[in-house]
């Protein structure tokens, strides 16, 4: 292993490791959107610092074992779009299973209860008995 890469390496297994923990919380609450808004005021502060000071970004580079400034944009840019479409992934998830419990819901109400189904007469009248000459839709 290079040691002079070793300090990058932590900082991506540790940022993975966060988004595994962020992962397995559950996704519904006050916390979740804090911390959510968080990190997105925190990315922005990062960015605005990268773009007015330039040389902070390669002296931070140089201090975490790269070379270059775009290599740590780089890999910057990775983590936070690994964890947006972890994210984003399990919000798909959820809004999948609030759309499934709907049409549950949905169907459950406009299911007709047996005893509203009508009289005999009521279904004869719906389906009349095959006579002589009657032409009956094929179901």
């Amino acid at each position: 292993m290079d040691n002079g890469q070793f300090v990058i390496k932590v900082i991506l297994v540790l940022a993975f490791a966060a988004f595994a923990v962020f992962l397995m919380l559950p996704g519904r609450g006050v916390r979740h959107a804090a911390i959510r808004r968080l990190v997105m005021v925190g990315l922005l502060a990062v960015t605005v610092i990268a773009v007015v000071f330039p040389s902070v970004v390669t002296e931070v580079a140089h201090f975490v074992g790269l070379g270059r400034g775009t290599d740590l944009l780089l890999y910057g840019l990775i983590v936070v779009f690994i964890g947006n479409s972890l994210l984003v992934q399990r919000r798909y998830r959820n809004t999948e299973r609030q759309i499934t419990e709907l049409a549950r819901q949905i169907a459950i109400l406009q299911a007709r209860a047996p005893a509203s189904v009508g009289t005999s007469a009521d279904r004869e009248a719906e389906h009349p008995v095959d006579t002589p000459g009657s032409q009956r839709p094929i179901p």
